[in-house]
């Protein structure tokens, strides 16, 4: 069976029509995706638990008293001070980078006023010697 240019060029038209009012068509939508409830009976394939999780509790504390106040007030949301304290030794440069990439990548909410101070408190402490 041959088909001529004029029927295609007609019809595809007509398809796309009816293809954009149906779409629209408030009669027909889509059925909203089925909700599933959840139980605690076996029955329904799983059980919700609690559960209790105690965090660890660090007793080290920034050493260096006031040089230490922009560490502590601008890390300790995310990061124990045993953990700061513990990394290796690296170059100021290394430190800046850390930092900027802690405030930018991560949206660490340092202030900006403070990121000397960080630098200069971790190059004191932890930096390459």
């Amino acid at each position: 069976m041959k088909i001529s240019m004029g029927v295609v060029g007609f019809a595809v038209p007509i398809l796309a029509g009816l293809v954009l009012a149906l779409i629209g068509h408030p009669a027909v939508q889509l059925p909203p995706p089925p909700v599933v409830a959840a139980s605690t009976s076996p029955a329904a394939g799983f059980v919700l638990k609690s559960v209790s999780v105690e965090l660890p509790v660090s007793d080290v504390a920034f050493p260096g008293g006031a040089k230490a106040d922009a560490v502590a007030a601008n890390c300790l949301s995310c990061h124990s001070a045993g953990m700061v304290l513990t990394q290796p030794d690296l170059t100021r440069a290394v430190w800046t980078d850390i930092v900027e990439k802690m405030i930018h990548a991560y949206k660490a909410p340092v202030a900006e006023a403070d990121v000397a101070a960080i630098v200069d408190y971790l190059q004191a402490t932890r930096g390459a010697k």
